[in-house]
């Protein structure tokens, strides 16, 4: 019967479906792309828990990572030297080199890492190689590439590739399903040195205290002995980036709260309507012996049904729209993020929108059902009959 009753006022249920469809559209695309983006930069401070990270003064901090800044290669040797300080090492991390194909394999590396040759696993922790092997030496012209990468340029070890005019060999590809490691370059420490002029230079140290230290005070020192230098520890680094996280968060769920609010606007109108068209109908079924729980089942299962096709039409092309937003904004194609729909788009997230929007359209439904159980059934049936 409900549907029925929504199929005779095709055009009026289409146009509201389409809205509520188009809200969670909205909703899905914009806010399942930000939580990706803010879930890979959460994940970049997972690298070095419990470790210290030293980079200049002044230099922007993406959760571990610096954002361009310099230290000298010496500071490595005066880190070695303070009491604590079990290990320490040092790291070129460049974000975002694009790179002109000139006749060998050439495309844009999201992240390129340099890292002494055998202290691999202080970024990439137990990571392992799909294909090929780690480079051996400092002074080896090889580089690993993450999946993602490989993939949708094509390479494979033994490919040679581009970067800064530099040709480097590729000698294997990592097996992860990490974000950041999967767009990653890494090589040895002096070759990103010689690759992007960077003599004698590094731009962060990663220094693992000992079991017995206490990280706050260690860094404290660290940063008391070299002036020029941040020591910063998992809280500290979490500081820097907890106030742009809390935004983008504050900021979904504003999304989220205004375009629910439409949606139930716009069902609430819709089936308001639909009520006022058929007060003589309900009027006889009530006549008849029918109960006004019933008509209130039936206004509110409509705008259930509303709210059950747009939310599931709304999901559809929401994804989709992630997924776009996801390929336009970090230059990876669309392709390539279809395998991996449900980490960009989480089915937890997908049953949370559905949930909600025909929570909202059921919300929306209690105005009309109970104006059809509120009207005087003498005065209905007289004027309409």
């Amino acid at each position: 019967m409900c549907l029925r009753n929504l199929f005779r006022r095709k055009l009026r249920s289409l146009l509201c479906i389409i809205g509520v469809a188009l809200a969670v559209t909205i909703t899905v695309a914009v806010v399942a792309a930000t939580t990706r983006y803010t879930t890979v930069i959460e994940e970049m401070n997972v690298y070095f828990n419990g470790k210290i990270v030293v980079v200049a003064r002044g230099v922007f901090i993406i959760q571990a990572f610096p954002i361009g800044g310099a230290l000298p290669e010496s500071v490595v040797n005066t880190l070695k030297d303070i009491d604590a300080v079990e290990a320490v090492v040092p790291m070129l991390f460049n974000l975002n080199f694009k790179l002109e194909n000139e006749g060998t394999q050439s495309f844009p590396f999201d992240v390129t890492i340099g890292i002494p040759a055998g202290n691999w696993s202080v970024l990439v922790g137990s990571t392992t190689l799909k294909n090929g092997s780690w480079p051996s030496a400092e002074s080896d012209s090889r580089v690993v590439v993450g999946p993602s990468l490989a993939g949708q340029y094509n390479v494979t070890v033994g490919s040679t590739i581009e970067i800064e005019k530099h040709e480097l060999e590729v000698s294997g590809i990592m097996e992860t399903r990490s974000a950041f490691l999967s767009r990653s370059v890494i090589m040895p420490l002096k070759l990103a040195q010689e690759t992007f002029r960077y003599p004698m230079q590094v731009n962060m140290v990663i220094v693992t205290p000992d079991e017995k230290a206490d990280e706050k005070e260690l860094s404290d020192r660290i940063e008391k002995k070299i002036s020029y230098v941040m020591a910063l520890s998992d809280h500290e680094r979490n500081e820097l980036t907890e106030p742009i996280l809390s935004q983008v968060e504050a900021w979904n769920m504003g999304i989220k709260s205004v375009l629910f609010f439409l949606s139930m606007v716009l069902v609430t109108v819709v089936a308001v309507i639909n009520v006022s068209e058929r007060r003589k109908d309900f009027a006889t079924l009530v006549a008849i012996g029918a109960s006004r729980g019933f008509i209130v089942r039936v206004v509110m299962t409509e705008t259930f049904l509303i709210g059950l096709f747009g939310g599931l039409i709304g999901l559809v092309f929401g994804t989709i729209g992630a997924l776009w937003l996801g390929s336009t904004y970090t230059g990876i194609p669309i392709t390539l993020f279809f395998p991996g729909v449900f980490e960009v788009v989480p089915l937890s997230f997908m049953l949370e929108i559905l949930v909600s929007t025909v929570t909202v359209s059921c919300i929306a439904g209690v105005i009309p059902s109970i104006a059809a159980t509120r009207m005087n059934i003498t005065e209905v049936l007289r004027a309409e009959y």
